[in-house]
Formats: C-alpha cells, sequence, structure tokens
C-alpha cells in the first residue's frame, strides 16, 4: 500500500556558505543543455500518446460532509506536465477513467496534508495497485496548495494523492514532485476537508474492503464526487490507459506516518 508523506522531520539539512562549489560553466551549460533535451523528447513522446503537454485544469466536485446528497462544494487544480510530465500523465489517467469518483479523503492531518487516492471499489483498487509510474525528479516544492502523489519507495507512484495545507518543502529531498497547484479560493474548500478522523482509517482495510469499510466506520469522512478535466486535454486514447504493469514495493510499516502509501505512509 502507499505511504503517504512523513511529518517534519526534527531538523533540516542545508548547506553551508563556502562548503559548496560552482561547477565550471562549460560542464553547467552542458548539464542544461541536456536537461532541456531530455524534457524536449519527454514532452514529444507525451504529446504523441495522447496526454496534455502544457498546462491544464481539472475541478474536483467535493462532499465535504461525507453524506451523498448534501452541500458541495468545488476547486480546481492546474496540472503541470513540466514540473512532472509522468505524475502529470498518470493523474490524466485517473481523471479520464474516473476511478476517484466516491474516493475518500482517508488521511487528513491538520496542518500538513490531506491524503486520498484509494477507489473507493475493491476490484478497481486492485487492478491500479501494481500500475507504478517511474519517478519524476523534484522541480516544484511542496508548498501549501501543492498535489503530489504519494508513494512506498522508489518508482511506486500509483494513484494516491495529498494535498499540502502548508508549506511543506522538506518533502522535497525525499523524493515528492509536486505535479499540480489548486487555483484561486480552492484552499477555502481543501481546508474544510474532515480530519476528525486524521490517521486512523486503515489503508490494508481500504484497499479489500473499499467505501463498504470507510462508510461503517467512519461515515464523516469527505469524499471526491467528481474530476472533471478542463479544456485543451487530449480525448482519451487507448495509449493514455495503457500504464505499466510493475510489482507494487512494499514500505516499512515503520513509515506509515509519513507520506508514503502506506502498508506504510503518503
Amino acid at each position: 500500500s502507499h505511504f503517504g508523506p512523513k511529518g517534519q522531520p526534527g531538523s533540516h539539512h542545508c548547506f553551508k556558505e563556502g562548503h559548496c562549489r560552482s561547477q565550471p560553466r562549460s560542464a553547467l551549460t552542458m548539464a542544461l543543455l541536456k536537461g532541456f533535451l531530455v524534457t524536449s523528447l519527454l514532452a514529444a513522446a507525451a504529446a504523441e500518446e495522447g496526454y496534455a503537454t502544457s498546462p491544464w485544469d481539472a475541478t474536483f466536485t467535493m462532499d465535504l460532509d461525507g453524506k451523498p446528497g448534501g452541500t458541495q462544494e468545488n476547486f480546481t487544480v492546474r496540472i503541470h506536465p513540466e514540473w512532472a510530465p509522468e505524475g502529470a500523465k498518470r493523474f490524466q489517467d485517473i481523471v479520464s477513467s474516473g476511478i476517484l469518483n466516491d474516493a475518500r479523503f482517508f488521511r487528513v492531518v491538520p496542518g500538513f496534508m490531506a491524503q486520498f487516492g484509494i477507489p473507493g471499489k475493491p476490484e478497481v483498487a486492485a487492478s491500479w495497485q501494481s500500475k507504478n509510474i517511474p519517478d519524476d525528479p523534484v522541480k516544484q516544492s511542496n508548498t501549501r496548495g501543492m498535489m503530489t502523489f504519494a508513494m512506498a519507495g522508489p518508482n511506486t507512484r500509483t494513484t494516491q494523492l495529498f494535498i499540502n495545507f502548508k508549506d511543506n518543502s522538506f518533502l522535497d529531498s525525499q523524493g515528492f514532485p509536486a505535479f499540480a497547484e489548486v487555483l484561486g479560493n480552492g484552499m477555502q474548500v481543501v481546508d474544510k476537508i474532515q480530519s476528525k478522523y486524521r490517521e486512523q482509517p486503515n489503508q490494508g482495510e481500504i484497499q479489500s474492503e473499499g467505501n463498504t469499510y470507510l462508510e461503517a466506520q467512519f461515515p464523516e469522512l469527505s469524499y471526491v464526487s467528481s474530476i472533471v478535466q478542463g479544456q485543451g486535454v487530449p480525448a482519451a486514447t487507448a495509449a493514455t490507459a495503457a500504464v505499466q504493469q510493475k510489482p507494487a514495493a512494499k514500505a516499512s510499516f515503520l513509515s506509515q506516518t509519513g507520506i508514503m502509501r502506506r502498508t506504510s505512509a503518503l
């Protein structure tokens, strides 16, 4: 299962002035050129597969009180393929397939983050559990309002995500690349996500029993009613559904208080 991000460590590592040396200009230029070429090639490949290569928006409709038929509120996120192309592609798969409709925000820690992304139907959750995507380098920091994939170690991102309530830039060095941002006053809605259950829901139970377990044990969890993609996104193609089939890595259960996917944390 996937863990979310771990809580803030007791100390932060930083470089002291004078301890770092600049690369020779020629080496730096070559590194920048190489990065540009790689990014360009990835963007061209993504476009050919039917994925968006420029920023696009998606609107979440939320049932904040966990009760069907209640008041719904919306917030919109902007997906940035240039920040994390693999993460952006996977989120496009998620939106196109509708697998997170009715998915609960099962791990909500005030002052830290809100985690979601396990499909409410066990058979759907099982079918996506091993569809890992490759890691992206961290280009955008985990500041307030950024949305990021949870993971259980290198190359283990699947469908679990979290939204940062505050500046959690300490997660950057742990390899969590933000790929989208909440727009406008959308964080006013995100801040209302039900947090009374904190980290009580068990990810293994969610994975195996889905919403049946959550509705019985944690009936007031906020959930996603729908996610609708905005204009400018390529129509879904067979390629967008061809996600990788790799064995899911198991993370240590000691990480379950963190942001990795849980059987371990985000």
